[in-house]
């Protein structure tokens, strides 16, 4: 084991959020400003989070210091 610890990355905490089961939940790109112009589909689909899987999952779980 290592004999520091890895500092939690502030600029990820505070995009992402991890679940208990340890899925990486964020917020869909879009979505703040210039609504009126996406039709009512798209503005539901922006308004919920998303779940991020992969790759980037795993890299991005290593900067929280999981």
């Amino acid at each position: 084991m290592p004999k520091t610890k890895m500092k939690t990355h502030k600029g990820i905490k505070k995009r992402f959020k991890l679940t208990a089961r340890g899925k990486l939940l964020y917020k869909h790109p879009s979505g703040n400003h210039l609504m009126n112009s996406k039709n009512a589909k798209r503005r539901k689909r922006i308004a919920g989070p998303a779940i991020l899987t992969g790759v980037y999952a795993e890299k991005i779980k290593a900067m929280f210091g999981k």
